[in-house]
């Protein structure tokens, strides 16, 4: 019976709303108009905030694991082991063809344009922003996908059975970067001199122009060492001739951006390594942060501190310690006399070198090395994080445990003790620091941010003054202008510590690829700047090499993530006894080399793409 009441009751109330033509005639309450939306600022800026949270970040604080696809760092977690293992990239990887998105934009600024109930200053305001995150699109289309259609109205099928009309062939590659420029030079007044982080300002707009134009001027003048890695159309590649005009204009938008007085390296804190970490988490008093993804602002947090923090420190315990910083990049720290050196494991006769501290090893390096990396002995939210693999007998032999903390007993002990840290490492221990280290850069310190009921609101920085002046020395060097490129990057080195500036004919391309190597770690610019410089696949060349044991030379192979183990040496009656050495190894999940093809300098266009419009060729080597 009582299923046929609910039915009797849906026809009573159809019948009763169907006795009603006014109930048929009300508007929904669920749907907002257009004319609703475009006649209240407020709702306006809510379409504007979706379109700006859309913004793609290859790697960020979302997607931890990305951030292990190359040499940076290790996926200390089973399921992503495979990182490591048959990392011949495909085609498709790091790939874009958003013109959903792009259509989207297109719609905003046409009706923005159109609306009449927004005052002249809202409305100029609103359309520069949506220009902004465009021309931000259409970047992120150009760095992975070459040349692509360049739509900038929308567009709507009138079902004529002839689609042709829609049909758009790939703009060249340096007309996308052209646009982006051009479009930023145009809007950048329209948009606020700083007040904000996570919208666009004349900040932002200025530094995708850096940004971009630093980019498009890299490809024409390095293209020219992978002529096979170019259309004939130029829809990839773009001519050598158009290179120093590329750099002039990165150049004169870094110093406008230096120029508006409104952004300054954070140089806040007296210890250098602190000052390193807190660019990324002080959002209170920060003006080197030109624009982030904040994600408080948007009323939400994210999971990247419970899945990176160290495992003994973990507030869940499903996860944490999964990102581990490699060897690779522990050792491109260079020297505080401005000299690059591996890490000393051993004596001119091969001998281990002994040390009463673990953190001694790590001692005169450049500072942002431990504002990164949590390494063997040092402390994170006030508490030492134990990284030690085993003890290490005088027969080279090991007493260690496959438990985080397990014990054993020493020779010549009756009682068991401690034989391995809490953090590791221990081989194929998934969240712990296989490798020996664990991230500190973006680790949110604040209790309860590695709990999945509160989580992290740290920022993830898109743009930073840091990279402005590092792209402004680049530019520099690129137009033959040395002392203009050492003061730009000596500003960022003295912040990091370095007691003595480089002198301008110290500035090379090695210096240019390693100070951003060491200065911009972790934050999605890896990818980008070596396929930008055509050094992707010579670095990244498929090859099991050892540790490069030169870490300031841009072309040194580093195809396998390395890591370091310190053992606690055990020899009772030695002076050694209880002393630290070290041994770099290559984990066990990471049994073969990264290899980066030509084909991957841009990524795979869709076969549904290219049968749904005839127009679009391939990208080279595919």
């Amino acid at each position: 019976m009582k299923n046929f009441k609910y039915i009797y009751l849906v026809i009573f109330l159809a019948a009763a709303g169907c006795s009603n033509d006014e109930f048929l005639d009300r508007e929904p309450t669920d749907i907002l108009g257009e004319e609703q939306v475009w006649g209240n600022e407020d709702l306006v800026f809510s379409v504007l905030a979706d379109l700006y949270n859309r913004l793609p970040d290859y790697q960020g604080l979302e997607n931890w694991w990305e951030y292990t696809n190359f040499d940076e760092a290790f996926a200390s977690n089973a399921g992503d082991y495979g990182r490591h293992q048959n990392q011949e990239y495909s085609y498709g990887d790091w790939g874009m063809w958003d013109y959903a998105y792009i259509r989207d934009l297109n719609l905003f600024i046409e009706r923005c344009e159109a609306a009449t109930a927004l005052s002249t200053e809202s409305k100029a305001s609103f359309l520069a922003e949506a220009k902004f995150i465009r021309a931000m699109v259409y970047f992120e289309h150009v760095k992975r996908m070459g040349g692509v259609p360049l739509i900038l109205e929308s567009m709507e099928y009138d079902y004529s059975g002839d689609p042709t009309y829609l049909q758009y062939p790939r703009a060249k590659e340096h007309e996308i970067y052209d646009f982006v420029i051009a479009e930023m030079e145009d809007v950048k007044d329209d948009l606020p001199n700083g007040s904000t982080k996570s919208r666009a300002t004349k900040g932002a707009a200025l530094a995708l122009v850096s940004r971009a134009a630093l980019y498009a001027g890299s490809i024409a003048k390095y293209g020219q060492l992978t002529p096979e890695v170019s259309l004939p159309g130029g829809e990839v590649g773009i001519p050598n001739s158009m290179a120093d005009a590329y750099y002039t204009t990165a150049l004169n938008a870094s110093e406008e951006v230096m120029s508006l007085g409104t952004y300054e390296l954070y140089n806040q804190d007296p210890d250098k390594s602190e000052n390193y970490t807190n660019i990324f988490l002080n959002k209170s008093s920060n003006n080197e942060v030109i624009l982030a993804k904040d994600f408080l602002v948007q009323g939400r947090t994210h999971g990247f501190t419970i899945e990176t923090i160290p495992r003994s420190l973990r507030e869940e315990n499903t996860s944490g310690g999964k990102l581990n910083p490699s060897l690779n990049l522990v050792q491109s720290y260079e020297l505080l006399d401005n000299t690059f050196a591996e890490l000393p494991t051993k004596d001119a006769s091969g001998n281990p070198i002994y040390y009463d501290d673990p953190m001694e090893i790590f001692a005169g390096r450049d500072p942002r090395l431990l504002g990164t990396v949590i390494v063997p002995g040092s402390s994170f939210r006030g508490k030492k994080v134990d990284i030690w693999a085993g003890y290490k007998l005088q027969n080279g032999s090991v007493i260690t445990s496959d438990q985080l903390g397990g014990q054993a007993q020493l020779p010549g002990s009756s009682s068991s003790v401690q034989v391995v840290g809490f953090d590791g490492p221990i081989d194929q221990l998934e969240w712990s620091a296989q490798n020996g280290f664990y991230l500190r850069k973006y680790v949110d310190t604040s209790v309860g941010s590695g709990q999945r009921g509160t989580g992290s609101a740290v920022w993830l920085v898109r743009f930073r003054f840091a990279e402005i002046l590092l792209n402004a020395a680049e530019a520099a060097f690129e137009l033959d202008q040395l002392d203009k490129a050492a003061e730009y990057m000596n500003q960022v080195r003295r912040r990091a510590g370095f007691p003595v500036d480089l002198t301008p004919s110290e500035i090379d391309f090695d210096r240019i690829v390693h100070e951003r190597k060491v200065e911009l770690a972790f934050e999605n610019h890896i990818l980008w700047d070596k396929k930008r410089w055509r050094l992707a696949h010579r670095i990244w060349n498929g090859v099991s090499t050892n540790l490069t044991n030169n870490p300031g030379d841009a072309l040194a192979v580093s195809t396998r993530v390395f890591g370091l183990k310190p053992y606690k040496y055990y020899e009772p009656g030695s002076p050694n006894n209880g002393k630290w050495i070290f041994e770099e190894f290559v984990p066990a999940p990471v049994f073969n080399a990264h290899r980066f093809r030509l084909g991957n300098y841009y990524s795979f266009i869709s076969d549904g793409v290219r049968n749904n419009n005839p127009k679009i060729i391939r990208n080279p080597n595919h």
